[in-house]
């Protein structure tokens, strides 16, 4: 009898799974570049912190730094297929991808505010977004028809979306100074920028269908 019960408790012990080993991070990439939504997310609680700390200590806006986490994970998310361990580890290549895309945010920045100050010199009264750009005598016919076509997108644009748009991409401004300026919460000048943005694609699509617009 007292065999039969240690047969039988051998048999209920062994019927339970072992525990599995945590994924390593380079699994959970291999598992990304498969499709798996699952094992990005778990890549972004794990180092999500970290390259906040990062894209924070270089753009210095905090609205800015989530943009640019988000961006960096949509990038992985793309490129995962091309990780080569063997140069690093992931959080390093995450790292990577997040300093680049903050860099690139800055010069944007400057880009932009230097454009702004070249067209507030030549039309002061006028919104950098709905001015008359440079000279017509210096575009093609092809640049000319563009333009035309950019201000009329703007125009349809409402109000708050227009200007949310004309602050974020003529003047440079981050979200969180937007909402500052127009004294608006920070989600709100996020969800009409993206209206905006949006409205203006579909507007712009027909004559860049072929650009990725």
């Amino acid at each position: 009898m007292q065999l039969l019960r240690d047969a039988t408790d051998t048999r209920v012990m062994t019927s339970f799974p072992l525990p599995r080993a945590p994924a390593t991070d380079t699994e959970l990439l291999r598992r990304t570049a498969q499709g798996d939504e699952a094992a990005l997310g778990t890549l972004y609680d794990k180092y999500a912190g970290a390259l906040y700390g990062v894209a924070y200590r270089i753009a210095g806006e905090r609205a800015d730094a989530e943009e640019i986490v988000l961006d960096a994970f949509a990038q992985a998310w793309r490129e995962a297929g091309r990780f080569q361990g063997e140069r690093g580890s992931v959080i390093a290549w995450l790292t990577m991808i997040c300093r680049s895309r903050a860099l690139d945010l800055v010069r944007a920045r400057g880009r932009r505010g230097r454009l702004v100050a070249s067209a507030h010199a030549q039309e002061p009264e006028k919104s950098p977004a709905m001015g008359s750009g440079p000279d017509a005598d210096t575009l093609d016919p092809e640049q000319l028809e563009r333009n035309a076509v950019v201000r009329i997108a703007l125009g349809e644009l409402s109000a708050p979306q227009r200007q949310a748009v004309d602050l974020a991409y003529y003047q440079g401004l981050s979200h969180s100074e937007i909402a500052e300026r127009l004294g608006e919460p920070l989600g709100t000048i996020k969800t009409r920028l993206r209206l905006g943005m949006q409205k203006l694609r579909d507007a712009l699509r027909p004559y860049y269908s072929g650009q990725g617009l």
